[in-house]
């Protein structure tokens, strides 16, 4: 993800027991509502920003559950949207290689180089072993997002399809598509290439998501296995990400999430906005 990240928030998922509290939940607040006013074209003086500030307003949920509800496929961003975590910036940190990605991403982020490149020479940086690989899963699980599981839960019992499309890595994201219950076949993601001794080689660039615009490539592809006519094949996309947003067409409608990551682009350009996965369970 390229686009400036205003704040990031780490609610309490799956039991876990949430760090932040205090002055931490104060400044997460001030935060999101900071989000809201850059987003609007405001400054924090005009908006009267205090720290009794209000979290960021969503933006015609309950039209988004009723899309949600005509939607027959339903793709969701992985990470800082069905995760907590950025996939990428957590390996780099488990490998000890955390501040020198962190430099890249923010190059990257102000577009001077293509995703492509940003993902190569940051795994280039990184380099890490298959078994370094496995032990970051184990020791590192990534965390689902508030009320993520209860979601995908109800699409699948009312019969849609659910697809994961990410820019990070499939070695990383199988275990929480399995967590999910979402078939493999149904993930579009990144390729890391190990050599015969299981050190780091390359990437496959060959995949949709390891390019700009590639996650719109992902959902024409996925409209294209469809057995109905593509054309009458409702797709929804939800992401926090200008990458996400920019899905749509293919896609039909983009829904913007908050609930981790609130990016000003995202929350001004996207026409429905969520903070919590629950706000699309009640139409």
């Amino acid at each position: 993800k390229m686009s400036s990240v205003m704040s990031m928030v780490r609610p309490t998922t799956n039991g876990c027991a949430a760090a932040a509290a205090g002055t931490t939940a104060t400044a997460t607040l001030l935060a999101k509502q900071l989000n809201a006013a850059l987003a609007n074209g405001k400054t924090a003086a005009a908006m009267n920003i205090t720290t009794a500030a209000t979290p960021t307003v969503p933006k015609q949920p309950l039209q988004a559950a009723k899309i949600i509800q005509q939607s027959h496929i339903v793709c969701f961003d992985v990470d800082s949207t069905v995760i907590i975590e950025e996939g990428i910036d957590e390996l780099a940190e488990f490998c000890g290689k955390g501040s020198e990605v962190a430099r890249v991403t923010k190059e990257a982020m102000g577009g001077s180089m293509t995703f492509q490149d940003a993902l190569k020479i940051r795994l280039n940086i990184i380099r890490p072993t298959q078994q370094q690989v496995t032990d970051f899963i184990k020791q590192r699980p990534s965390t689902l997002s508030r009320n993520i599981k209860r979601f995908i839960g109800q699409l699948k019992a009312d019969g849609k399809q659910v697809f994961l499309i990410s820019g990070g890595f499939d070695c990383l994201i199988a275990p929480v598509a399995t967590e999910l219950g979402i078939p493999l076949t149904n993930m579009y993601a990144n390729k890391m290439l190990f050599d015969y001794k299981g050190d780091y080689d390359s990437f496959d660039t060959t995949q949709p998501t390891s390019r700009s615009g590639g996650k719109a490539e992902a959902i024409g592809m996925i409209r294209q296995r469809q057995s109905a006519s593509a054309s009458d094949v409702l797709i929804t996309m939800i992401g926090d990400g200008a990458t996400d947003l920019e899905a749509v067409p293919p896609a039909n409608n983009f829904i913007g999430y908050g609930g981790n990551v609130v990016r000003a682009e995202v929350y001004r350009r996207a026409q429905y906005y969520i903070t919590d996965f629950e706000q699309l369970m009640h139409a």
